[in-house]
């Protein structure tokens, strides 16, 4: 009889002492209260570490996009040109005040027709828009009575005029000879313009010139390629 009362008991003692190991291993401690398990190295991440991992990876894109648009923009103005913006009106029906324009820079050399901003500071302080009329070596007769520009005995063939030129008021340059490395720009609205039938101005030399007029690009309603 006690020899089977002992065996009993020692049959039952595994189970007792082996409690709250399983606890543990449920996830629950000594007192039966639950256990937050700790994520491994390689374990699952839980839903804080997700979301800063989204927000890292979505701003890490966007910096790249920012990044890749500013050398973008570098690159185009560095190789095509310049933003420019027109003050005045002496370029109508062509340009108009305020239009924005781009102007390339690089490798660019004056050709008649051309539509070009420089900049004289003796002459005004901020760049100016005009157009070239002539290049070195060329001659240049204005005739106010006729309402005609003559280049080397060609009477040029002016559409983009806003109206028929009239004689200004200030002493004006009627005919020129075009030295080497010199232009000379008018503006398309004749009478309205400082160019260089004006003493002050005269002929340019190309060095002032910053560029050629591509495009105007805002507003929209004015959008048009310059020639």
């Amino acid at each position: 009889m006690d020899e089977r009362n002992e065996l009993r008991e020692a049959e039952t003692e595994p189970e007792e002492t082996a409690g709250p190991a399983a606890q543990a291993r449920d996830g629950a401690d000594d007192s039966g209260q639950p256990v937050r398990r700790a994520a491994g190295k390689n374990g699952p991440a839980g839903p804080e570490e997700e979301t800063q991992t989204g927000f890292g990876t979505e701003l890490y894109f966007w910096l790249q996009a920012l990044v890749l648009a500013l050398v973008s923009v570098i690159l185009c103005f560095t190789l095509v040109g310049r933003l420019i913006g027109v003050d005045g009106t002496s370029m109508l029906n062509t340009l108009h005040d305020r239009d924005m324009m781009i102007v390339r820079s690089i490798g660019y050399e004056p050709k008649a027709g051309d539509v070009v901003v420089l900049t004289k500071k003796s002459f005004m302080a901020q760049p100016i828009v005009k157009r070239v009329i002539a290049v070195a070596g060329q001659h240049v007769e204005i005739d106010y009575d006729a309402g005609t520009v003559t280049v080397d005995g060609q009477v040029l063939d002016e559409p983009y005029i806003a109206e028929r030129m009239t004689e200004p008021y200030w002493d004006n340059i009627k005919s020129v000879d075009v030295p080497e490395n010199c232009i000379f720009v008018m503006g398309d609205n004749r009478n309205a313009s400082g160019d260089s039938r004006a003493p002050a101005l005269g002929v340019v030399d190309t060095r002032y010139v910053i560029g050629e007029v591509l495009c105007v690009i805002f507003p929209f309603s004015h959008i048009a390629v310059i020639s």
